[in-house]
């Protein structure tokens, strides 16, 4: 996925295919926010800059690092939803071949959850970044905070529903209630969101 032309990643998305999907659209939406945000953080860098330059250089880290992660958790949701199209072609001519391919299903979708619901969190840090970035960061490039900002929105509203839509194939009470947990988070770091951008279009109009 990381190494793939813009074009090429999106035929694959168009294209009638298991994967990718919503899940490996939402870790790049996620990936832009956190790449803008260490765009930001590079051109608040300097002199004029020097009294943040600590918060500054940690957030360029932070940003670089789950840029990074939100792309791998983007290759193993496609993988993931690959093996959940394997499971569905399995044999089911008897009974214990359907007992089989049940088992299969389950478990191939309950591995399919994980990476969306850890996206969650990954974006939810970008919004924290971005919240960070607001009064601190290069005014002239203030309105691609907002737009990590929404790119993170975007990427746990995604996220959420491609948790949620899995959640009755997981038969593993433990699993389930970490996988609501995560998706949880996600009303709380939408609205951080919003409030991010709201900020940012006050800034911008004052």
């Amino acid at each position: 996925m990381r190494d793939e032309t813009i074009g090429d990643f999106l035929d694959r998305l168009a294209d009638r295919v298991p994967s990718p999907g919503g899940g490996a659209s939402a870790a790049l939406q996620a990936a832009q926010g956190a790449a803008l945000l260490a765009m930001v953080a590079r051109f608040s860098t300097g002199e004029e800059y020097a009294e943040h330059r600590a918060t500054i250089d940690r957030i360029i880290t932070e940003a670089d690092e789950l840029r990074g992660i939100a792309l791998r958790l983007g290759e193993a949701d496609a993988e993931a939803f690959a093996a959940v199209a394997n499971a569905y072609r399995m044999p089911k001519s008897t009974d214990a071949e359907l007992a089989e391919r049940s088992e299969a299903i389950a478990k191939a979708l309950a591995n399919a959850t994980w990476p969306p619901a850890k996206l969650i969190g990954v974006a939810g840090m970008i919004v924290d970044l971005a919240g960070a970035l607001v009064t601190i960061g290069n005014q002239n490039v203030l309105s691609d905070v907002a737009g990590a900002a929404e790119a993170a929105r975007a990427a746990v509203a995604t996220a959420r529903v491609n948790v949620e839509i899995n959640l009755a194939a997981i038969a593993d009470e433990q699993t389930s209630l970490e996988m609501i947990a995560d998706a949880d988070k996600a009303d709380d770091i939408i609205a951080r969101a919003e409030q991010v951008t709201a900020a940012v279009r006050e800034h911008i109009r004052g």
